[in-house]
Order: structure tokens, then C-alpha cells, then sequence
């Protein structure tokens, strides 16, 4: 009987032995996969920070234009405004009234967009 015994021990040291190789191969691929995940993870955030400069960079640029163009359009109407003033000088009374709402409408909306360009541009 003792060799019985001697074997059942040698089956179940191998057996065990045999999990113990299991779960160690198992932890060595969790950990083989967290590495690769972290690695992964580096290697995807370096283009992402680039695409984000360069956005960035390309909202700056853009917000500037818009600066440009707004400054001169500001200026072709203060121009036109201008020549037009004598004009409205010699309106009746209610056409010039009428203009000079229309004018104040007119700043009213160019502010409007200036402030929704300046939202968006941000």
C-alpha cells in the first residue's frame, strides 16, 4: 500500500505543481498586458497632444483673422457713416430719426456677431 500512497502523493505534488505553473503563467500575462496597455496608452496620447497644439495654434490664428477683418469692416462703416452724415443732415425731421435708429440697430447687430465670432473662435 505504501506505493499507492507514495503515488497518489506524487500525482497530487504534480497536479499542484502543475496549477501552481498555471497561475503564474496567468499573473505573467495580466502583467505582459498592463505593460502593453500602459505602452499603448503613451504611444496614443503623444499624437493627441500634438492634434491639440496644433488646434490650438489653429484657434489662435483663425481668432486673429477674425480680429482683422472685423477692425476693417469697423472702419469701411465708420467711412460710410461719415459721407453719408451730410446726406441725412438735410432728411426731414422722422426720415432722420428713422435713420438714426436704423443705425443703432445696425451697432446692435454688429456687436451680436462680434460677440457670437468671439464665442466661437474661443
Amino acid at each position: 500500500m505504501p506505493e499507492i500512497k507514495d503515488i497518489t502523493q506524487e500525482v497530487t505534488r504534480a497536479v499542484r505543481d502543475a496549477a501552481y505553473v498555471v497561475v503564474g503563467l496567468g499573473v505573467l500575462g495580466v502583467q505582459r498586458v498592463q505593460v502593453r496597455r500602459q505602452e499603448l496608452i503613451k504611444r496614443l496620447a503623444e499624437p493627441r497632444t500634438q492634434i491639440d497644439a496644433r488646434l490650438g495654434d489653429a484657434r489662435g490664428e483663425i481668432t486673429k483673422r477674425v480680429k482683422d477683418v472685423d477692425t476693417a469692416v469697423e472702419q469701411v462703416i465708420v467711412r460710410l457713416e461719415a459721407s453719408l452724415e451730410p446726406i441725412e443732415e438735410r432728411l426731414p425731421t422722422q426720415a432722420r430719426d428713422l435713420v438714426k435708429q436704423a443705425h443703432t440697430q445696425a451697432r446692435e447687430a454688429r456687436q451680436q456677431l462680434r460677440s457670437l465670432l468671439h464665442n466661437v473662435a474661443a
